[in-house]
């Protein structure tokens, strides 16, 4: 015979229910953030204008999109993460 124990099921059920609820920035808010920042040193279009023409884009702008993307992953990687992750502090200087 088997009794329901109140409380049990229920609290549990509520409990996952609040954990993935985020409090503070998602992995998705660091992502945009990156591909933000990457767009701004004009990364995409240099990118463009080298399918175009041939003609390889900076070393420098490539190396800058892997060290945002670096700097994507690691604070992604973080919980939590800060809130202040769109500070200049945690991303490099383009």
């Amino acid at each position: 015979m088997f009794k329901v124990i109140e409380g049990g099921l229920g609290q549990a059920a509520q409990m996952d229910d609040w954990s993935e609820e985020r409090l503070g920035p998602s992995k998705d808010d660091v992502r945009r953030e990156a591909a933000r920042r990457i767009s701004e040193s004009g990364y995409n279009m240099s990118r463009i204008r080298e399918f175009a023409t041939g003609v390889p884009m900076l070393a420098s702008l490539k190396y800058l999109s892997l060290q945002i993307d670096f700097a994507a992953e690691t604070l992604s990687r973080l919980d939590p993460i800060p809130e202040d992750f769109r500070s200049d502090g945690y991303w490099p200087a383009g």
